[in-house]
């Protein structure tokens, strides 16, 4: 059985229609989305580690080595 993913603010699971080339990706309603938006411009979320950009480069190409190892999802070829 395939779960779905949470939404990150309120935890109701994401409608089917929601995946990651939704507009509102990875919460379950525009409001999720500007709920998390607020927070972030309000200070409740910050990045508290100082990079260099070498050190994000880094970072940002070993997430995409990471996501390149997933497996497919269903209906998806090569």
């Amino acid at each position: 059985m395939i779960h779905r993913l949470p939404c990150p603010i309120c935890d109701k699971e994401l409608p089917i229609e929601i995946d990651g080339n939704s507009a509102i990706f990875p919460f379950c309603s525009p409001n999720c989305k500007n709920v998390d938006l607020y927070r972030w411009m309000n200070g409740e979320y910050f990045v508290s580690e100082k990079l260099t950009p070498e050190e994000m480069y880094e970072k940002i190409s070993q997430f995409e080595e990471s996501q390149e190892e997933l497996p497919p999802e269903s209906g998806e070829s090569f």
